[in-house]
């Protein structure tokens, strides 16, 4: 009998799955209502409500960024590309390898100036830095912009797992984010960072048990690695997927490595990563977890596996996102079956609610108080970053309910070159101010174009892009053309700016906000509010 026939005998009588993870839904609804509880203070303020106060520890911070950037959606995309194109898929591993010296160089550094500062978004920094309302606004839409189709994957990850189940119709989407929406109204950061625990224990069970037991039944890994082998050549790359129908070796080692060098730079300027960041307690507590973190990466690696095990499992699916469900389908008891696919959805509720307050802290401090209520004070702050947070959600359900899921993937797709298009102003930004607030907009919207000219060129359905022009022959990640593009036009930019003698803006911030003081004024154990 095949994998899919199973499937189909077993659609119906998923009784005793559905009632394990109906209950860890609800033991992570629970502890969403009661993480407003968890280190009491006063969730009135933008601060405490949108960051947590800043007093997250080495483990909580392990665990939260841990659950917001690998989202549930990874866990099923991941071994979905490799099922469907091969190795590719594991440009993930190297692009999770570049990452962490970047984050133990850069990121310490970012929250010791917000810290400081009391900035709560990159957009804040980037106003202080330059005191540019106008390149702060920027940074914010480019945010916003790339965290709502992110979200909307969240709800395609959780999507997947209940037909997997049998459950389908959208009132299931509906009811996990509203109660999502309701925790995180009332508990803020605090909500995901508690239920982040749970998700990921529950994560690395799964995963740890599947590489074992899968493999075990399916005659070992090389029995598995050379059904892979057989199989793989005759397989097309699932629409949408990096690096598909690549001409020529060289031009795979060029998109795989642009793709990871590009993907590296650009996970921690989504406003979700940035958030998970300053709710730290420390720039020691950074650096530790960008030591601690590829722990995730060897995970990573685990479950990719899981796409080349669904292949030897003889998984036939027209969609390749249900090619771990069928996977656990097959192979695991029904009891394990939701505990597996409970750990799936609650993998994308964590990810979902950083993203959703990411994005309200965004639009309270530079949407709302710097456009339309200069005045507005910190509880009136808070108050608005609650009411865009249940807005963005609203938005991301009606996305994925209105529209076909391909737009939410092709979205997220070139949420990547749009995010990475800030990097100029904010990492840049973090170590020289010699670029002029004017040229970084102009590079901005060059880089913007770029990267969105060629993701429509190619209809959507790659991010990597064959460069053919005056004998070059190169084939790459699309945000690395757009960046270079950028960085090009805003250093000759600030040339002719500086050049001519234009006048750039003062810097709110000072010398030694950057740099960490061991014995430290009192200043520094409350942060300034930023004005």
């Amino acid at each position: 009998m095949t994998v899919a026939a199973v499937f189909k005998e077993q659609h119906s009588t998923h009784a005793v799955a559905i009632v394990v993870f109906v209950v860890l839904f609800l033991l992570v609804t629970v502890l969403g209502f009661v993480a407003a509880r968890w280190r009491r203070a006063d969730l009135a303020g933008l601060n405490e409500w949108g960051l947590a106060g800043r007093r997250f520890g080495s483990v909580v911070t392990w665990f939260l960024l841990g659950g917001d950037l690998y989202t549930a959606y990874t866990f099923i995309a991941v071994p979905a590309l490799v099922f469907g194109a091969g190795a590719v898929g594991f440009f993930a591993l190297p692009y999770t390898v570049i990452l962490y010296p970047f984050v133990f160089l850069v990121m310490p550094r970012l929250w010791q100036v917000c810290h400081r500062r009391g900035y709560v978004t990159p957009a804040d920094f980037v106003r202080g830095r330059y005191r540019s309302r106008s390149l702060a606004l920027v940074v914010a839409l480019t945010g916003l912009l790339a965290t709502m189709p992110y979200i909307a994957l969240q709800l395609v990850g959780i999507q997947v797992v209940l037909n997997a189940m049998g459950i389908n119709g959208d009132w299931p989407l509906v009811i996990a984010f509203a109660i999502l929406a309701a925790y995180t109204y009332q508990s803020g950061l605090r909500a995901p960072a508690l239920i982040a625990l749970v998700k990921d224990t529950l994560i690395y069970v799964t995963i740890l048990v599947a590489v074992i037991y899968i493999p075990w039944k399916l005659g070992g890994f090389g029995n598995i690695f050379d059904a892979a082998a057989k199989a793989l050549p005759g397989k097309k790359t699932p629409t949408g997927a990096p690096g598909a129908f690549l001409p020529g070796k060289e031009a795979a080692k060029q998109a795989y490595a642009t793709l990871a060098l590009g993907s590296a730079l650009a996970l921690f300027l989504y406003p979700h990563a940035i958030t998970g960041v300053l709710s730290s307690k420390s720039a020691d507590v950074i650096r530790r977890n960008s030591v601690l973190l590829p722990a995730y990466t060897f995970l990573l690696g685990l479950i990719a596996l899981l796409g080349y095990m669904a292949i030897a499992a003889g998984v036939s699916t027209k969609n390749p996102n249900f090619a771990v469900p069928d996977l656990f389908i097959h192979y695991f008891p029904s009891w394990f079956e939701g505990f597996a696919f409970a750990a799936i959805a609650i993998g994308a509720l964590v990810p979902a609610a950083v993203m959703s307050i990411a994005a309200a802290n965004l639009f309270s401090r530079n949407v709302w108080k710097d456009y339309v209520r200069p005045h507005a004070d910190d509880r009136e702050e808070a108050r608005v970053a609650r009411i865009a947070s249940l807005v963005v959600k609203v938005g991301a359900l009606l996305f994925v309910i209105v529209l076909p899921t391909k737009y939410a993937i092709d979205l997220q797709l070139l949420g990547g070159v749009w995010i990475l298009q800030t990097l100029p102003a904010i990492i840049v930004g973090l170590f020289t101010r010699w670029f002029h607030r004017l040229a970084l907009i102009a590079g901005w919207a060059a880089g913007m174009a770029l990267g969105t000219w060629m993701a429509a060129d190619q209809d959507l359905k790659s991010s990597v892009y064959a460069l053919n022009w005056a004998g070059i022959h190169f084939t790459a990640y699309e945000a690395v053309f757009a960046l270079a593009l950028n960085l090009i036009v805003t250093v000759v930019l600030t040339a002719l700016l500086r050049a001519v003698g234009l006048r750039d803006a003062a810097d709110d911030t000072r010398a030694d906000d950057y740099y960490e003081l061991r014995h430290e004024p009192a200043r520094h154990r409350e942060p300034e509010l930023a004005h």
